[in-house]
């Protein structure tokens, strides 16, 4: 099998659970770290699908990469590759597809549940998932909904934090966290917690019965990841 493109923006930010996944089911991966200076790839016709990960900065800031990557996300597209986006990375997705990013009302940091909308996209994907459950989040900014793609998972605070496209899935929360994951930028950016809100956690908050959460978190995404996997293969090259 082609190995699945993987583009990572932060250290801090990496493969995450999706590795674990990979690995587990023997699917091959290939990292471009963003952060260490690598090239964004012309050309996805050697991989099988391309993943986002996320990032601090916005898709909006005059970054030399990111138009590079909108590109690899509309070719993905044409060729009939899977896509998937987490965070940063739904928002990448978002404004490819010529959906528009923007602040949010509001910070939304820490564990707090999302909603499976009621349509026919959402039941497809979500099968077997509860109608609500904890998500895990970390973002200042939200995405619009592309012409054409159907919202599957919304949250009181941000309304869009998921979408999909035939083979294209956007989550603006994070599926792929780990603890350590969570510690790691808990630390990094502790600096974002010291106000809490109704939608920002104190690390405390966001540490409380971490390891449940995160034995949770991992089933939700087996469900997404599991569909989503299943699509590799299938595009045109």
């Amino acid at each position: 099998m082609q190995p699945v493109l993987i583009l990572r923006h932060v250290d801090c930010e990496g493969t995450g659970y999706l590795g674990s996944v990979l690995e587990r089911t023997g699917v091959p991966a290939s990292v471009v770290a963003i952060d260490q200076g690598d090239t964004v790839p012309e050309d996805i016709g050697p991989y099988s699908g391309l993943v986002l990960m996320g990032g601090p900065m916005s898709v909006n800031d005059p970054l030399p990469w990111i138009s590079a990557e909108l590109e690899l996300i509309r070719e993905a597209q044409r060729q009939d590759k899977p896509v998937l986006g987490h965070c940063l990375g739904g928002q990448l997705i978002s404004k490819a597809l010529g959906g528009e990013v923007k602040p949010a009302g509001r910070k939304e940091i820490g564990w707090h549940p999302v909603t499976v909308e009621d349509n026919a996209a959402a039941r497809l994907w979500c099968q077997d998932l509860p109608a609500s459950f904890d998500a895990f989040h970390w973002h200042g900014e939200s995405f619009s909904i592309p012409e054409g793609a159907t919202r599957i998972l919304q949250s009181p605070a941000c309304p869009n934090q998921a979408f999909v496209l035939d083979k294209i899935l956007a989550f603006q929360c994070h599926v792929e966290m780990t603890g350590e994951l969570v510690h790691s930028w808990v630390d990094r950016y502790r600096d974002e917690l010291a106000a809490p809100s109704e939608t920002i956690q104190s690390a405390p908050e966001i540490g409380l019965d971490l390891e449940k959460r995160i034995m949770a978190l991992h089933g939700i995404a087996d469900v997404f990841y599991r569909r989503w996997l299943s699509m590799l293969g299938g595009g045109r090259s």
